[in-house]
């Protein structure tokens, strides 16, 4: 069964001065502020549509090397993900790296590394970022 998900962005003014807010719709968790300087700068207690791509990368990368592990019969302890996603004004996001870090009792570093650079390639938000320059750093802990 498809699911869709929604999410709704406002702006008001031009991009340099203007501001926003982005809201969570389908699990209607929040709305965020967001405004170019939370992009292009600093944070400062705002959001970026990089970020909201981070958050939905690193989910999306810890359940597919989950589900692959638990699938070839060492399912983790644990799985952490971090998704850097680089933003470069005037060329957009010029990469993608991901950073995980994994329990998983009885598994070599080489299946692992095999398992996670198989999760990179297969997971739906790695597939739907393909034209980006996706790295990963696997290790077990």
């Amino acid at each position: 069964m498809a699911t869709t998900r929604i999410a709704n962005a406002h702006w008001e003014g031009p991009l340099m001065g203007g501001q926003g807010t982005v809201s969570l719709d389908s699990s209607k968790i929040g709305t965020f502020d967001v405004n170019w300087p939370s992009r292009a700068e600093e944070a400062n207690g705002k959001t970026s549509p990089e970020e909201l791509i981070a958050a939905a990368h690193s989910t999306c990368y810890s359940m597919a090397l989950s589900h692959g592990l638990a699938g070839a019969g060492t399912p983790p302890e644990k799985v952490d993900t971090k998704a850097e996603v680089t933003f470069q004004p005037g060329e957009g996001i010029t990469g993608i790296k991901l950073v995980v870090r994994a329990s998983v009792p009885g598994l070599s570093a080489a299946d692992f590394e095999k398992a996670a650079q198989n999760a990179k390639e297969n997971c739906p938000v790695s597939k739907a970022l393909a034209g980006t320059k996706i790295t990963l750093d696997a290790a077990l802990v």
